[in-house]
Protein backbone atom coordinates (compact mmCIF):
# COMPACT_ATOMS: atom_id res chain seq x y z
CA UNK A 1 0.00 0.00 0.00
CA UNK A 2 1.29 3.26 -1.31
CA UNK A 3 0.72 5.00 2.28
CA UNK A 4 2.53 4.59 4.99
CA UNK A 5 1.09 6.81 7.97
CA UNK A 6 -0.89 4.94 10.48
CA UNK A 7 -2.77 7.84 11.74
CA UNK A 8 -4.68 10.66 10.04
CA UNK A 9 -6.61 13.47 11.51
CA UNK A 10 -9.56 15.15 9.96
CA UNK A 11 -12.65 17.65 10.78
CA UNK A 12 -10.03 20.04 12.74
CA UNK A 13 -8.47 16.84 14.78
CA UNK A 14 -11.66 15.76 15.87
CA UNK A 15 -12.01 12.30 13.59
CA UNK A 16 -9.04 10.10 13.56
CA UNK A 17 -8.53 7.35 11.26
CA UNK A 18 -5.71 4.58 11.96
CA UNK A 19 -5.12 1.62 11.11
CA UNK A 20 -4.09 -1.25 14.00
CA UNK A 21 -1.31 -3.38 13.61
CA UNK A 22 -0.82 -5.80 10.71
CA UNK A 23 -4.74 -5.41 10.04
CA UNK A 24 -5.20 -3.79 6.10
CA UNK A 25 -8.19 -1.82 6.77
CA UNK A 26 -8.59 1.44 8.48
CA UNK A 27 -10.81 2.38 11.44
CA UNK A 28 -11.94 5.80 12.55
CA UNK A 29 -12.38 7.19 16.30
CA UNK A 30 -14.11 10.40 17.65
CA UNK A 31 -15.02 11.76 20.96
CA UNK A 32 -18.50 13.33 22.45
CA UNK A 33 -19.31 14.52 25.83
CA UNK A 34 -16.11 12.63 27.19
CA UNK A 35 -17.08 9.32 25.46
CA UNK A 36 -15.16 7.79 22.75
CA UNK A 37 -16.39 6.27 19.81
CA UNK A 38 -15.33 3.60 17.44
CA UNK A 39 -15.82 1.99 14.06
CA UNK A 40 -14.19 0.34 11.47
CA UNK A 41 -14.92 1.77 7.73
CA UNK A 42 -14.08 -1.91 6.21
CA UNK A 43 -11.92 -0.39 3.63
CA UNK A 44 -8.44 -0.94 2.95
CA UNK A 45 -8.50 2.40 0.55
CA UNK A 46 -7.33 5.49 3.13
CA UNK A 47 -9.14 8.00 0.37
CA UNK A 48 -12.66 5.94 0.62
CA UNK A 49 -11.89 4.85 4.31
CA UNK A 50 -11.61 8.92 4.71
CA UNK A 51 -14.56 9.60 3.38
CA UNK A 52 -16.25 6.84 5.20
CA UNK A 53 -15.31 8.35 8.42
CA UNK A 54 -16.46 11.47 7.32
CA UNK A 55 -19.86 10.53 7.08
CA UNK A 56 -19.71 8.48 9.87
CA UNK A 57 -18.47 11.64 12.12
CA UNK A 58 -21.53 13.60 10.39
CA UNK A 59 -24.18 11.07 11.09
CA UNK A 60 -22.75 10.82 15.16
CA UNK A 61 -22.70 15.05 15.14
CA UNK A 62 -26.22 15.06 14.10
CA UNK A 63 -27.85 12.16 16.33
CA UNK A 64 -25.56 14.03 19.28
CA UNK A 65 -26.88 17.58 18.16
CA UNK A 66 -30.32 15.80 18.53
CA UNK A 67 -30.16 13.87 21.79
CA UNK A 68 -30.25 10.56 20.09
CA UNK A 69 -26.86 9.76 21.06
CA UNK A 70 -25.57 8.14 24.19
CA UNK A 71 -22.77 9.47 25.99
CA UNK A 72 -23.71 6.67 28.84
CA UNK A 73 -23.06 3.50 29.86
CA UNK A 74 -25.63 0.94 28.71
CA UNK A 75 -27.08 -1.58 30.85
CA UNK A 76 -25.39 -4.13 28.47
CA UNK A 77 -22.34 -2.53 29.71
CA UNK A 78 -23.38 -3.31 33.29
CA UNK A 79 -24.26 -6.81 32.21
CA UNK A 80 -20.70 -7.43 31.11
CA UNK A 81 -18.93 -5.97 34.18
CA UNK A 82 -21.82 -8.24 36.67
CA UNK A 83 -20.96 -11.39 35.07
CA UNK A 84 -17.56 -10.94 35.67
CA UNK A 85 -17.39 -10.03 38.96
CA UNK A 86 -20.28 -12.24 40.34
CA UNK A 87 -19.20 -15.56 39.38
CA UNK A 88 -15.69 -14.79 41.10
CA UNK A 89 -16.90 -12.95 44.53
CA UNK A 90 -19.84 -16.03 44.87
CA UNK A 91 -17.27 -19.02 43.85
CA UNK A 92 -18.29 -22.06 46.82
CA UNK A 93 -21.15 -20.10 48.03
CA UNK A 94 -23.77 -20.02 45.19
CA UNK A 95 -23.92 -23.57 42.45
CA UNK A 96 -23.20 -23.34 38.71
CA UNK A 97 -26.48 -23.76 38.24
CA UNK A 98 -27.76 -20.61 40.25
CA UNK A 99 -24.82 -18.58 38.54
CA UNK A 100 -25.89 -20.04 35.01
CA UNK A 101 -29.59 -18.56 35.80
CA UNK A 102 -28.50 -15.13 36.32
CA UNK A 103 -26.82 -15.48 32.73
CA UNK A 104 -29.26 -16.96 30.66
CA UNK A 105 -32.09 -14.51 31.82
CA UNK A 106 -29.49 -11.68 31.09
CA UNK A 107 -28.73 -13.44 27.76
CA UNK A 108 -32.82 -14.67 26.81
CA UNK A 109 -34.99 -11.99 28.38
CA UNK A 110 -33.23 -8.67 30.00
CA UNK A 111 -30.33 -7.63 27.09
CA UNK A 112 -32.99 -7.87 24.40
CA UNK A 113 -34.70 -5.39 26.15
CA UNK A 114 -32.76 -3.03 28.07
CA UNK A 115 -29.33 -4.07 26.67
CA UNK A 116 -28.89 -0.57 24.37
CA UNK A 117 -30.55 1.64 26.78
CA UNK A 118 -28.34 3.73 29.00
CA UNK A 119 -28.92 3.22 32.84
CA UNK A 120 -30.47 6.97 33.59
CA UNK A 121 -33.65 5.69 30.77
CA UNK A 122 -34.15 2.44 33.22
CA UNK A 123 -37.19 4.35 35.21
CA UNK A 124 -40.08 2.80 37.00
CA UNK A 125 -41.83 3.03 33.91
CA UNK A 126 -39.94 1.18 32.07
CA UNK A 127 -39.67 -1.71 34.50
CA UNK A 128 -43.05 -1.95 34.17
CA UNK A 129 -43.13 -1.08 30.43
CA UNK A 130 -41.03 -4.81 30.48
CA UNK A 131 -43.57 -6.89 32.96
CA UNK A 132 -46.02 -5.67 30.26
CA UNK A 133 -44.06 -6.96 27.83
CA UNK A 134 -43.05 -10.56 29.25
CA UNK A 135 -46.62 -11.59 30.02
CA UNK A 136 -47.78 -9.87 26.07
CA UNK A 137 -47.95 -12.92 23.39
CA UNK A 138 -45.38 -12.09 20.50
CA UNK A 139 -47.00 -11.56 17.16
CA UNK A 140 -46.32 -14.12 15.14
CA UNK A 141 -45.04 -13.40 11.50
CA UNK A 142 -45.34 -16.55 9.56
CA UNK A 143 -47.51 -19.65 10.78
CA UNK A 144 -45.70 -22.62 9.77
CA UNK A 145 -46.38 -24.87 7.56
CA UNK A 146 -46.88 -27.92 9.67
CA UNK A 147 -48.47 -27.28 12.63
CA UNK A 148 -47.55 -30.40 14.23
CA UNK A 149 -43.64 -29.55 13.55
CA UNK A 150 -42.98 -29.21 17.64
CA UNK A 151 -43.71 -25.83 18.14
CA UNK A 152 -44.64 -25.31 21.60
CA UNK A 153 -47.72 -22.56 22.60
CA UNK A 154 -46.82 -19.44 23.61
CA UNK A 155 -47.58 -19.16 27.75
CA UNK A 156 -47.02 -16.22 29.69
CA UNK A 157 -43.95 -16.06 32.66
CA UNK A 158 -44.98 -17.54 35.88
CA UNK A 159 -44.87 -15.45 38.55
CA UNK A 160 -41.97 -16.94 40.30
CA UNK A 161 -40.33 -16.49 36.44
CA UNK A 162 -40.74 -12.37 36.62
CA UNK A 163 -39.43 -12.13 40.28
CA UNK A 164 -36.47 -13.83 39.21
CA UNK A 165 -35.77 -12.04 36.34
CA UNK A 166 -36.27 -8.93 38.42
CA UNK A 167 -34.08 -9.80 41.19
CA UNK A 168 -31.36 -10.43 37.99
CA UNK A 169 -31.86 -6.92 36.80
CA UNK A 170 -31.86 -5.37 40.18
CA UNK A 171 -28.31 -6.87 40.66
CA UNK A 172 -27.20 -5.45 37.40
CA UNK A 173 -28.05 -2.35 38.52
CA UNK A 174 -26.52 -2.61 41.62
CA UNK A 175 -23.53 -3.48 39.84
CA UNK A 176 -23.95 -0.07 37.88
CA UNK A 177 -24.08 2.12 41.17
CA UNK A 178 -21.01 0.29 43.01
CA UNK A 179 -19.18 1.29 39.65
CA UNK A 180 -20.83 5.11 39.76
CA UNK A 181 -21.92 4.77 36.82
CA UNK A 182 -25.74 5.18 37.95
CA UNK A 183 -26.47 7.48 41.12
CA UNK A 184 -29.49 5.31 42.74
CA UNK A 185 -31.35 2.39 42.26
CA UNK A 186 -34.26 3.01 40.71
CA UNK A 187 -37.70 1.55 42.49
CA UNK A 188 -38.56 -1.72 40.73
CA UNK A 189 -41.35 -2.89 42.80
CA UNK A 190 -44.75 -4.44 41.08
CA UNK A 191 -47.49 -1.16 41.03
CA UNK A 192 -51.17 -2.60 42.18
CA UNK A 193 -48.92 -5.15 44.06
CA UNK A 194 -51.53 -6.97 46.03
CA UNK A 195 -50.83 -10.21 48.55
CA UNK A 196 -49.84 -13.32 46.52
CA UNK A 197 -52.08 -16.08 46.71
CA UNK A 198 -51.95 -18.77 49.94
CA UNK A 199 -51.20 -22.23 48.30
CA UNK A 200 -49.20 -25.03 49.34
CA UNK A 201 -46.41 -27.14 48.08
CA UNK A 202 -47.43 -30.70 46.54
CA UNK A 203 -47.32 -33.31 49.62
CA UNK A 204 -49.17 -36.76 50.32
CA UNK A 205 -51.74 -36.75 52.27
CA UNK A 206 -51.49 -39.97 55.36
CA UNK A 207 -53.64 -41.49 53.01
CA UNK A 208 -51.72 -40.78 49.86
CA UNK A 209 -48.68 -41.40 51.89
CA UNK A 210 -49.39 -45.28 52.68
CA UNK A 211 -50.68 -45.84 49.44
CA UNK A 212 -47.76 -44.63 47.97
CA UNK A 213 -45.18 -47.10 50.52
CA UNK A 214 -47.71 -49.77 49.64
CA UNK A 215 -46.81 -49.84 46.47
CA UNK A 216 -43.03 -49.38 46.21
CA UNK A 217 -43.18 -52.07 49.08
CA UNK A 218 -45.21 -54.64 46.70
CA UNK A 219 -43.11 -53.54 43.88
CA UNK A 220 -39.93 -54.42 46.06
CA UNK A 221 -41.37 -57.62 46.94
CA UNK A 222 -42.02 -59.30 43.95
CA UNK A 223 -39.74 -61.69 42.87
CA UNK A 224 -40.87 -61.82 39.23
CA UNK A 225 -39.66 -58.71 38.67
CA UNK A 226 -35.99 -58.14 37.46
CA UNK A 227 -35.98 -54.46 38.75
CA UNK A 228 -36.24 -55.94 42.22
CA UNK A 229 -33.34 -54.51 43.67
CA UNK A 230 -34.25 -50.93 42.27
CA UNK A 231 -37.27 -50.99 43.58
CA UNK A 232 -35.67 -52.27 47.24
CA UNK A 233 -33.91 -49.00 47.19
CA UNK A 234 -36.20 -46.57 46.26
CA UNK A 235 -38.86 -48.07 48.77
CA UNK A 236 -36.44 -47.42 51.93
CA UNK A 237 -35.30 -43.62 49.70
CA UNK A 238 -39.08 -43.03 50.49
CA UNK A 239 -39.21 -43.95 53.85
CA UNK A 240 -35.79 -43.05 54.72
CA UNK A 241 -36.66 -38.68 52.69
CA UNK A 242 -40.78 -38.57 54.51
CA UNK A 243 -39.04 -39.49 58.36
CA UNK A 244 -36.14 -37.49 57.89
CA UNK A 245 -37.25 -34.11 55.66
CA UNK A 246 -33.73 -33.98 53.84
CA UNK A 247 -34.14 -32.27 50.52
CA UNK A 248 -33.29 -34.62 47.31
CA UNK A 249 -29.59 -32.97 46.82
CA UNK A 250 -28.74 -32.95 50.61
CA UNK A 251 -29.97 -37.18 50.10
CA UNK A 252 -27.75 -37.33 46.87
CA UNK A 253 -25.04 -36.03 49.47
CA UNK A 254 -25.69 -38.03 51.99
CA UNK A 255 -22.67 -40.09 52.94
CA UNK A 256 -22.47 -43.53 55.31
CA UNK A 257 -20.28 -41.54 57.84
CA UNK A 258 -22.70 -39.08 57.98
CA UNK A 259 -25.34 -41.03 59.23
CA UNK A 260 -25.32 -42.25 62.89
CA UNK A 261 -27.52 -44.11 64.58
CA UNK A 262 -28.56 -43.21 68.46
CA UNK A 263 -30.48 -43.67 71.52
CA UNK A 264 -32.10 -40.10 72.16
CA UNK A 265 -32.57 -39.78 75.47
CA UNK A 266 -35.19 -36.84 75.44
CA UNK A 267 -37.47 -38.97 73.90
CA UNK A 268 -35.96 -42.54 74.42
CA UNK A 269 -36.38 -43.54 71.25
CA UNK A 270 -33.70 -45.11 68.52
CA UNK A 271 -33.36 -42.52 65.30
CA UNK A 272 -30.77 -40.91 63.41
CA UNK A 273 -28.56 -38.61 63.58
CA UNK A 274 -27.88 -36.94 60.19
CA UNK A 275 -25.23 -34.03 59.17
CA UNK A 276 -26.03 -32.47 56.06
CA UNK A 277 -25.01 -30.91 53.56
CA UNK A 278 -26.62 -28.63 51.12
CA UNK A 279 -27.74 -25.30 49.92
CA UNK A 280 -27.61 -24.12 53.32
CA UNK A 281 -24.17 -24.90 53.97
CA UNK A 282 -23.88 -27.91 56.78
CA UNK A 283 -26.61 -28.83 59.23
CA UNK A 284 -27.86 -31.60 61.24
CA UNK A 285 -31.53 -33.24 61.14
CA UNK A 286 -32.50 -35.59 63.93
CA UNK A 287 -35.03 -37.98 62.05
CA UNK A 288 -38.06 -39.90 63.40
CA UNK A 289 -38.14 -43.66 64.31
CA UNK A 290 -39.18 -44.84 61.06
CA UNK A 291 -35.93 -44.09 59.54
CA UNK A 292 -34.08 -46.41 61.32
CA UNK A 293 -34.63 -49.42 59.57
CA UNK A 294 -34.70 -48.26 56.10
CA UNK A 295 -31.14 -46.79 56.84
CA UNK A 296 -30.25 -50.22 57.59
CA UNK A 297 -31.71 -51.86 55.30
CA UNK A 298 -29.88 -49.40 52.53
CA UNK A 299 -26.82 -49.95 54.90
CA UNK A 300 -27.16 -53.94 54.35
CA UNK A 301 -28.48 -54.02 50.53
CA UNK A 302 -25.27 -50.95 49.69
CA UNK A 303 -22.54 -53.37 49.00
CA UNK A 304 -19.50 -52.86 46.42
CA UNK A 305 -20.31 -54.85 43.99
CA UNK A 306 -17.91 -54.06 41.68
CA UNK A 307 -14.72 -53.79 43.85
CA UNK A 308 -11.51 -52.61 42.12
CA UNK A 309 -8.58 -54.29 41.40
CA UNK A 310 -6.76 -53.32 44.88
CA UNK A 311 -9.97 -54.31 46.87
CA UNK A 312 -10.31 -57.54 45.37
CA UNK A 313 -7.02 -58.59 46.17
CA UNK A 314 -7.53 -57.83 49.61
CA UNK A 315 -10.73 -59.89 49.53
CA UNK A 316 -8.70 -62.77 48.11
CA UNK A 317 -5.77 -62.62 50.78
CA UNK A 318 -7.84 -61.77 53.43
CA UNK A 319 -9.89 -64.67 52.53
CA UNK A 320 -13.22 -66.07 54.78
CA UNK A 321 -12.50 -63.89 57.90
CA UNK A 322 -12.88 -60.25 55.43
CA UNK A 323 -15.89 -61.44 54.24
CA UNK A 324 -18.26 -59.76 56.72
CA UNK A 325 -15.75 -56.73 56.64
CA UNK A 326 -16.19 -56.74 52.87
CA UNK A 327 -20.13 -56.48 52.65
CA UNK A 328 -19.56 -53.45 55.11
CA UNK A 329 -19.88 -50.10 53.15
CA UNK A 330 -17.06 -48.00 53.00
CA UNK A 331 -17.64 -44.52 55.07
CA UNK A 332 -17.35 -42.45 52.31
CA UNK A 333 -19.65 -44.46 50.28
CA UNK A 334 -22.93 -42.31 49.28
CA UNK A 335 -26.48 -44.14 50.20
CA UNK A 336 -27.87 -42.94 47.48
CA UNK A 337 -25.98 -43.03 44.29
CA UNK A 338 -28.08 -43.29 42.01
CA UNK A 339 -31.38 -40.83 41.78
CA UNK A 340 -34.17 -43.21 40.50
CA UNK A 341 -36.56 -40.42 38.75
CA UNK A 342 -37.48 -42.57 36.27
CA UNK A 343 -38.83 -45.33 38.49
CA UNK A 344 -40.03 -42.85 41.09
CA UNK A 345 -42.36 -41.17 38.42
CA UNK A 346 -43.32 -44.27 36.90
CA UNK A 347 -45.36 -45.68 40.60
CA UNK A 348 -46.64 -42.24 40.81
CA UNK A 349 -48.23 -42.25 37.23
CA UNK A 350 -49.50 -46.31 37.86
CA UNK A 351 -50.75 -45.01 41.26
CA UNK A 352 -52.81 -41.58 40.60
CA UNK A 353 -50.28 -40.27 42.52
CA UNK A 354 -48.42 -37.70 39.69
CA UNK A 355 -50.61 -34.49 40.57
CA UNK A 356 -52.19 -33.02 43.46
CA UNK A 357 -55.67 -31.65 42.96
CA UNK A 358 -54.47 -28.13 42.34
CA UNK A 359 -52.37 -30.42 39.26
CA UNK A 360 -49.19 -29.56 41.05
CA UNK A 361 -46.40 -32.06 40.05
CA UNK A 362 -45.14 -34.69 42.68
CA UNK A 363 -41.81 -34.69 43.12
CA UNK A 364 -38.89 -36.48 45.23
CA UNK A 365 -39.02 -32.74 46.92
CA UNK A 366 -42.86 -33.59 47.78
CA UNK A 367 -41.31 -36.10 50.66
CA UNK A 368 -39.76 -33.36 52.58
CA UNK A 369 -43.11 -31.09 52.33
CA UNK A 370 -44.87 -34.46 53.53
CA UNK A 371 -42.41 -34.77 56.25
CA UNK A 372 -43.34 -31.32 57.57
CA UNK A 373 -46.77 -31.48 56.96
CA UNK A 374 -46.99 -34.18 59.48
CA UNK A 375 -44.84 -32.83 61.95
CA UNK A 376 -47.52 -30.01 61.69
CA UNK A 377 -50.06 -32.64 62.03
CA UNK A 378 -48.57 -34.25 64.90
CA UNK A 379 -48.49 -30.56 66.99
CA UNK A 380 -44.31 -30.56 67.12
CA UNK A 381 -43.17 -26.74 67.63
CA UNK A 382 -43.00 -24.88 64.63
CA UNK A 383 -39.52 -23.26 65.42
CA UNK A 384 -37.82 -27.20 65.99
CA UNK A 385 -39.32 -28.16 62.11
CA UNK A 386 -37.49 -25.13 61.08
CA UNK A 387 -34.23 -26.00 62.72
CA UNK A 388 -34.28 -29.38 61.80
CA UNK A 389 -35.00 -28.62 58.58
CA UNK A 390 -32.53 -25.77 58.10
CA UNK A 391 -35.45 -23.64 57.45
CA UNK A 392 -37.21 -20.66 58.55
CA UNK A 393 -40.39 -20.72 60.74
CA UNK A 394 -41.49 -17.90 58.03
CA UNK A 395 -41.19 -20.52 54.98
CA UNK A 396 -42.90 -22.83 57.30
CA UNK A 397 -46.10 -20.88 58.11
CA UNK A 398 -46.46 -19.28 54.81
CA UNK A 399 -46.26 -22.60 52.69
CA UNK A 400 -47.25 -24.94 55.37
CA UNK A 401 -49.02 -24.30 57.86
CA UNK A 402 -51.73 -22.27 56.28
CA UNK A 403 -53.18 -25.50 55.18
CA UNK A 404 -52.88 -27.83 57.96
CA UNK A 405 -56.14 -28.44 59.69
CA UNK A 406 -54.83 -29.11 62.77
CA UNK A 407 -53.06 -25.99 63.38
CA UNK A 408 -56.63 -24.35 63.86
CA UNK A 409 -58.11 -24.58 67.57
CA UNK A 410 -61.67 -24.90 67.51
CA UNK A 411 -62.29 -24.55 71.06
CA UNK A 412 -60.60 -20.95 70.48
CA UNK A 413 -62.74 -20.15 67.50
CA UNK A 414 -65.71 -21.36 68.35
CA UNK A 415 -66.72 -19.18 71.36
CA UNK A 416 -70.62 -18.65 71.47
CA UNK A 417 -72.13 -14.94 72.92
CA UNK A 418 -75.01 -15.68 75.31
CA UNK A 419 -78.29 -14.77 73.62
CA UNK A 420 -79.94 -11.19 73.60
CA UNK A 421 -83.23 -12.17 75.14
CA UNK A 422 -81.90 -15.05 77.86
CA UNK A 423 -83.53 -14.92 81.44
CA UNK A 424 -82.68 -13.59 84.01
CA UNK A 425 -81.46 -17.10 85.50
CA UNK A 426 -79.68 -17.99 82.25
CA UNK A 427 -77.94 -14.46 82.68
CA UNK A 428 -74.42 -15.01 84.88
CA UNK A 429 -74.77 -12.47 87.47
CA UNK A 430 -72.12 -9.82 88.36
CA UNK A 431 -73.34 -9.57 91.66
CA UNK A 432 -71.60 -11.56 94.39
CA UNK A 433 -74.23 -14.36 96.08
CA UNK A 434 -75.47 -12.52 99.64
CA UNK A 435 -73.62 -14.46 101.87
CA UNK A 436 -70.01 -13.62 100.50
CA UNK A 437 -71.16 -10.10 100.34
CA UNK A 438 -72.00 -10.22 104.25
CA UNK A 439 -68.65 -12.35 104.41
CA UNK A 440 -66.83 -8.94 102.52
CA UNK A 441 -68.49 -6.81 105.19
CA UNK A 442 -67.61 -8.72 108.29
CA UNK A 443 -64.29 -8.97 107.28
CA UNK A 444 -63.82 -4.67 106.10
CA UNK A 445 -62.40 -2.23 109.80
CA UNK A 446 -64.48 -0.30 111.43
CA UNK A 447 -64.00 3.15 110.60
Amino acid sequence: MAETAIRHSLMGGKLHVYRRGNSSQWHCSTSFSGKEHRSSTRSDSLAHAKEIAQDWYLTLHGKHRAGELKTEKTFKDAAVAFEREYEIITEGQRSPAYVRGHKDRIRLHLNPFFGTMGLSEITPRIAQEYRIHRRTKPEVKAKPADDSAGVKPWKAPARTTLHHEFVTLRQVLKTAVRNGWLSHLPDLSAPYKTSGKISHRAWFSPEEYRQLYTATRARAADKANHRRKSCAQLHDYVLFMANTGLRPDEAKRLEFRDVTVVEDAESAETILEIQVRGKRGVGYCKSTRGAVTPFERIRERNVNDRPDADERARRKTAGAAAEGEAAAPKPTDRLFPTRQTKLFNEILGANGLKEDRESQPRTAYSLRHTYICMRLMEGADIYQIAKNCRTSVEMIEKFYASHIRTSLNAAAINVMRPAVGATAAQKPSRRAPPLERDAFRRDQPRR
